[in-house]
């Protein structure tokens, strides 16, 4: 019997700056494919000519990944651009130009990503839906943003597109915020396997190299409103108020697309209430640094208000990392109650959490991978490769 051809599926590429955990999810899907299930897949990944080359270089390096580069997906780079993609889509029906660049990739079937392509796009898709942000924190997007992510989501599901989602809290949210469908849907719980190239960083060199102490929790989210790194200023506020100096090293892109000066207006207040060195923010640092940091930390926080299945925590949890994080369902669901909680308004508890962390804490460490990180990769590799062939069988059916 002849051995099947891998599945080209076409991806978009999501630029690390404008959303980290989307690249990091993408990178690592190519990675652990091509790890545990070689041949089954080949990811065909379509970059706009604008898009980092260091960065495009790095996902091409992958074995087994594709790379088309063409200014029809110069579309990440700004909002204008994606608004006329949906709305060709819809109007037309097809995303033509992107729909001719996946002919002429040879393209068996499409992962959307906070993109849609159209109702008559002539490949079977599957719309990945991350979270449902827009539904849970309306308040943080203008009137525009909504809509055009809301209708994205609702083209996508009138079109019949199988819908992937990361967590059984997201398939809450569908059920809630988009009642009555009858799409497939598939909960595909992703996890986390670094290549050793990202691992090769000295964690205690790069603790010197950004001049933080061998103690320090950790925070590697972009400084976007809802990432809540309020949160954790007005708890180190409170601990030195206690008489305790704490250090949180966070890092991560320091532009929110959607609330310009953020970053300055929440770093004028760390120096004003003299945080300083308590709150150190390193900017966006390569990959690997962020690997070594966090695997030499006293614990991970994430005081995020809302999340689908969260990239850190999940790195986190490979490496045995401690976790101090929201109280979000999600959260609970992704550490099956193996971390400690605490609400997205109570600095209080934060501190709290910190403080008997801090206080309990063995000397300074470097984790390594943990040995039940293989079982976990190799489910996510079998339910995304379960879910590909299911969309192409029903395609054909």
């Amino acid at each position: 019997m002849p051995e099947r051809a891998p599945l080209r599926i076409a991806f978009t590429n999501i630029p690390r700056r404008l959303w980290a955990g989307g690249h990091n999810y993408q990178r690592n899907l190519f990675e652990v494919l091509n790890r545990h299930s070689p041949g089954t897949v080949t990811p065909v990944l379509f970059a706009g000519t604008a898009d980092d080359p260091e960065e495009i270089a790095g996902l091409a390096s992958i074995p087994g990944v594709e790379v088309v580069r063409s200014p029809v997906f110069d579309h990440a780079a700004t909002g204008l651009a994606r608004t006329t993609d949906l709305a060709r889509a819809i109007v037309f029906g097809v995303d033509a130009p992107a729909a001719a660049e996946f002919k002429a990739g040879r393209i068996d079937m499409v992962f959307e990503s906070a993109r849609f392509f159209g109702w008559r796009l002539p490949f079977p898709a599957v719309a990945w839906f991350p979270d449902f942000q827009h539904r849970l924190l309306p308040h943080l997007f203008s009137r525009s943003a909504f809509w055009r992510r809301d209708l994205g989501f609702r083209a996508q599901i009138a079109s019949g597109r199988h819908i992937m989602l990361s967590s059984a809290s997201a398939l809450g949210d569908l059920k809630r915020f988009y009642p009555g469908h009858a799409n497939g849907v598939s909960v595909v719980r992703f996890a986390t396997d670094p290549p050793v190239g990202l691992l090769a960083a000295k964690p205690f060199d790069v603790i010197a190299h950004y001049d933080l102490p061998r103690r320090y929790f950790y925070l590697p989210n972009q400084f976007w409103r809802h990432k809540n790194h309020q949160l954790v200023i007005d708890a180190l506020d409170l601990l030195k108020a206690r008489g305790h100096d704490v250090v949180v090293a966070a890092s991560g892109n320091t532009k929110d697309f959607r609330e310009s000066g953020l970053f300055e207006s929440t770093m004028s207040q760390v120096r004003s209430r003299g945080l300083e060195m308590n709150f150190r923010h390193l900017g966006m640092i390569p990959l690997d640094h962020v690997y070594a940091l966090l695997r030499a930390s006293t614990a991970l926080i994430n005081p995020s208000e809302c999340e689908g299945w969260s990239t850190t925590v999940e790195e986190a949890k490979s490496f045995g990392v401690p976790m101090i994080l929201s109280d979000l369902d999600v959260h609970h669901e992704q550490t099956e109650g193996g971390a400690r909680y605490f609400g997205i308004r109570d600095a209080e508890a934060l501190a709290d959490q910190m403080l008997q962390v801090a206080q309990t804490a063995g000397p300074a460490t470097v984790r390594d991978l943990l040995p039940n990180l293989e079982q976990r990769v190799e489910t996510f590799v079998a339910d995304f490769v379960r879910l590909t062939r299911d969309v192409m069988v029903s395609r054909s059916g």
